[in-house]
């Protein structure tokens, strides 16, 4: 095997690198960035062009762009990405006799390139899982019309693996469940029927979409491409057998197979490639299945994005993350947007992180296993795909993914032994699904003829000696001369630069760069130039301190020779290559169970490792919110020591908690406490508590903050109005709703007003509901309704011994019965620089208006009454359904209810007895 003993620089000879630095791939930034969601980090799943061969780029161009059909809406920001020159839209057009002057389409008519990336032919490597890249996924919309307006169909394709997500489901009059599902993809572009813009006259759900995604490109595409007929056939070509099933899910599912067909059909054009037959992943997502998060949610909680500094990892994802591979670190984050709703396979997650860490050696073993894969699903996504011209660098990408795979399988056979004496369910259903032949027999047929030394390795100067000797000798002995060749001129290369260092006696090496090919460097430490400036035929110099890089018109010469032997290196291997594919392909789809296996096992091993770092417990799934000491997991990250700790107990006798307080005194940090906790434990994480129970939520809705958002023009009180709107209308009765001051845009008489109404109609669902308020009124409601349960932030005054100034402590402890601080805004307001005058003025005025807003409301001692029953009541219910109590202890506990209502009663009768004195 041939080595070379030259180093590598990362750009243009500018900084010198040992052989080996890890290439630095530019990441594609042309899509929207950051989003509600966050950070357009590789989230979901799926690339495809399509099928029917080379004719269908300029058949659909024809199609969709007569009579200036094909309108491209493109909304400020809209961004476009490159794509191969050939793909000539104008031309495509013209050719059919067109019309020149139509609107432009996504293509590269007059040279403008087009939006959708080609997959990048470089793949991640481990170390990259975190970070973040551009937005790859192509979404396509439709809703029904006439009776079945409301009935929507959606199909994604993430360009970066093959995966076609299909979804069809009945939605709301404000298409929540389309805005978020959109938001969580972060798309690139959004594809809808023409239909929905027409005449500048969008409909509802097209103009909710053009404002909430300002920033990503929208195609209008002719109604009659959305054909389910022919989504029907594009799926029962395409999918692969592994996922033949979903054709029974999606038979009768009339609106996401005609996006499917639009969306495939669309990418077949942009792409220049097609799918090869039984080469894609199919699934049907139903709502149903996962828990739904807002995108304004979502941001309030601060899941995937910190809202101070989008590039900080003090959120929910940044405390779990500790995934190795980028498949891990996609589907934590996905996750984190749609936690799960079945108990069973939270359950059986909880069971493998147990088993993680209470087994040191499996934990370990699978955390060096896991670390070396690649991006699976990227690699997938490119071996699938049948590239409709053959290039140069076409060529040398097939031979990198060929050794990526090679690299890839060289690894199952290490994981498939560290699960082999796992015990629980999903661990040994991972260690059934790698027990696959076809793993060893692609391995073996690459091995025929591949060099078994070629593997993946990092930096460009490596995987282009690795590339270059890929291919065994002897399977094609024009390779061998052309090998030959550029090992000479890589000699000559060598042997040159140690020629001119020994003339003009400088320490010369040769080192390599993508941009520069073959350079010789100079670091000059006590070493004097000759005449103070270097020789004259040293040209394209550039310097770096004491680093000095440049070349030779010789050296040139031989790099274009070297260049030109290496073509046809990679133009042979390429023939050899496609041949070895050829025959591997039918096998190649077990590939997508262990792009599953890896990602799903290092998500787990994420999870299991930030319960290593921090003390969890493992949650329980019951009918109630009971959490015990429990902590907010992002602001302990951030103290680096454990935050103060709170209980949290939310029932069906108490399923709706007003808590008040003053001013920083953390009531917000407790409501998102409770929230990040609820989520945890639905995507079958422990939590940061030391007892947790939870009823799992269909919903998570917030309401936090009061800023203006200008873009709309909207005003704090309108964004309240709009947000809690929201809320009541798609509230179920198994939501969690966490609600952070309401109505203080407007006046304190209507503020009062809307937050007592808006309360009533929670009331009047079973949601599990946490408001905090400053309105003091609110807590009247615990006299009226058994269901509703005062609690507040503790605060302490204490007196200074020197000046006799009263000064607050926060005890962020929270605490039953209604917060007794009045006027707590004015104490804050001592703590800054206004004078002393104003503010005793204002606690004057403050004391007389109180005396006449406020006055003391008691319940009548039948409510009362009434009350100490109801919650006997609902406690013994509670008992029934989930008491794991022995006989005796249960007892005990039936022992302590009674007396309890006695107690009460006893209490009730004692200030009966009073007020009639």
């Amino acid at each position: 095997m041939f080595h070379i003993g030259t180093e590598e620089v990362t750009t243009g000879g500018e900084r010198s690198e040992p052989l080996g630095t890890p290439e630095v791939t530019p990441v594609d930034r042309t899509g929207p960035e950051t989003t509600p969601y966050g950070p357009a980090s590789a989230s979901s799943q799926s690339s495809r062009p399509s099928r029917d061969g080379a004719s269908a780029s300029s058949g659909y161009c024809a199609g969709l762009c007569v009579e200036g059909r094909f309108q491209h809406v493109v909304s400020a920001g809209g961004s476009h990405l490159p794509v191969p020159s050939s793909v000539s839209y104008e031309s495509s057009i013209c050719s059919r006799g067109g019309t020149p002057g139509l609107r432009r389409t996504p293509g590269s008519c007059g040279g403008r390139p087009a939006r959708t990336p080609l997959p990048d032919h470089t793949a991640t490597s481990s170390s990259s899982a975190n970070a973040s890249s551009g937005a790859s996924v192509v979404v396509a919309v439709v809703e029904g019309r006439g009776l079945a307006r409301g009935e929507i169909g959606m199909a994604s394709l993430n360009l970066k693996c093959p995966e076609l997500v299909l979804s069809q489901f009945a939605d709301t009059g404000t298409y929540a469940k389309v805005i978020t599902k959109i938001h969580i993809l972060v798309p690139l572009e959004i594809l809808m029927p023409d239909t929905s813009s027409e005449k500048g006259k969008g409909t509802k759900l097209f103009n909710l979409i053009t404002e909430n995604f300002p920033g990503v490109a929208f195609t209008a595409i002719q109604r009659k491409y959305f054909n389910e007929r022919k989504g029907l056939e594009y799926i029962q070509q395409l999918c692969t057998p592994e996922f033949g099933t979903v054709l029974m899910e999606v038979q009768a599912k009339y609106y996401c197979l005609a996006t499917a067909a639009a969306l495939l059909k669309y990418l077949e054009f942009i792409q220049n490639s097609v799918y090869a037959a039984k080469s894609l992943k199919v699934i049907f997502k139903g709502s149903e299945q996962t828990a739904m998060i807002d995108s304004a949610s979502a941001t309030n909680l601060e899941l995937v994005t910190n809202n101070r500094n989008h590039r900080s990892e003090h959120t929910l994802l940044g405390v779990l993350n500790y995934t190795k591979t980028p498949g891990g670190a996609r589907r934590l984050r996905s996750n984190l947007l749609e936690p799960l709703l079945d108990v069973d396979t939270i359950s059986i997650r909880l069971d493998t992180i147990q088993e993680l860490l209470e087994n040191e050696e499996l934990f370990f073993g699978l955390k060096n296993a896991i670390g070396h894969f690649l991006d699976i699903d990227q690699l997938l996504s490119v071996l699938v795909q049948i590239p409709k011209q053959e290039t140069v660098q076409v060529a040398e990408a097939k031979i990198t993914h060929v050794i990526q795979l090679k690299h890839t399988l060289d690894l199952v056979p290490r994981l498939r032994m560290t699960l082999k004496n796992c015990n629980t369910a999903l661990l040994k259903a991972y260690s059934a699904s790698l027990d696959d032949d076809r793993f060893d027999m692609i391995l073996e047929q690459i091995k025929t003829v591949i060099n078994d030394e070629i593997t993946y390795m990092k930096g460009s100067l490596n995987m282009r000696t690795q590339k270059c000797y890929a291919v065994r000798p002897n399977i094609n002995q024009f390779l061998d001369i052309a090998r030959r060749a550029y090992t000479e001129i890589v000699d000559d290369i060598a042997g040159l630069v140690n020629q001119m260092g020994e003339k003009y006696g400088l320490p010369m090496r040769t080192s390599f760069s993508t941009a520069r090919g073959f350079f010789i460097q100079v670091k000059l430490e006590g070493v004097a130039l000759p005449e103070g400036k270097l020789p004259s035929e040293f040209i394209k110099v550039t310097k770096n301190k004491n680093n000095y890089g440049f070349t030779t018109v010789d050296l040139m010469r031989m790099n274009d020779r070297c260049d030109e032997a290496l073509r046809e290196i990679f133009h042979i291997s390429y023939v050899v290559i496609c041949q070895l594919l050829h025959t591997i392909h039918e096998h190649i789809h077990c590939l997508y169970k262990l792009s599953d296996a890896v990602s799903m096992l290092d998500m787990l091993l994420s999870l299991a490792n930030a319960c290593t770092v921090s003390d969890y417990v493992r949650p329980e799934f019951t009918d109630t919110l009971a959490v015990k000491q429990g902590r907010h997991p992002i602001l302990e990250r951030i103290s680096g020591q454990q935050p103060i700790s709170n209980n949290s107990y939310i029932s069906m006798g108490s399923n709706f908690v007003i808590i008040t307080g003053p001013n920083m005194s953390g009531k917000s940090t407790y409501l998102k406490q409770v929230a990040l906790c609820q989520i945890m434990a639905q995507i079958g994480s422990f939590v940061p508590a030391e007892y947790a129970s939870f009823r799992v939520a269909d919903q998570i809705f917030t309401r936090i903050g009061v800023d203006d958002d200008f873009e709309t023009n909207s005003s704090t009180f309108m964004l309240e109005m709009k947000e809690i709107s929201y809320i009541i209308h798609n509230a179920s009765d198994r939501s969690l709703i966490i609600i952070d001051e309401l109505g203080r845009g407007t006046s304190a008489e209507e503020g009062i007003g809307i937050c007592h109404s808006v309360c009533e109609f929670l009331l009047s669902l079973q949601a599990f509901t946490l408001f905090a308020t400053h309105f003091l009124e609110l807590c009247q409601l615990e006299a009226l309704y058994p269901n509703v349960e005062n609690q507040h932030m503790e605060v302490q005054h204490t007196r200074s011994r020197d000046t006799g100034a009263e000064h607050v402590e926060y005890t962020y402890l929270i605490k039953r019965g209604c917060s007794e601080e009045r006027h707590y805004g004015l104490k804050a307001a001592e703590m800054t620089a206004l004078p002393s005058t104003i503010t005793q003025e204002a606690k004057t005025i403050a004391s007389k208006v109180s005396q006449q807003l406020l006055a003391k409301h008691h319940s009548d001692p039948e409510t009362q009454r009434q009350r100490a029953v109801y919650h006997l009541a609902t406690r013994l219910l509670q008992a029934a359904r989930n008491s794991r109590l022995d006989p005796d202890s249960l007892r005990m506990y039936l022992k302590g209810l009674k007396k309890q209502y006695e107690a009460e009663v006893q209490a009730i009768g004692q200030s009966m007895d009073v007020e009639e004195e």
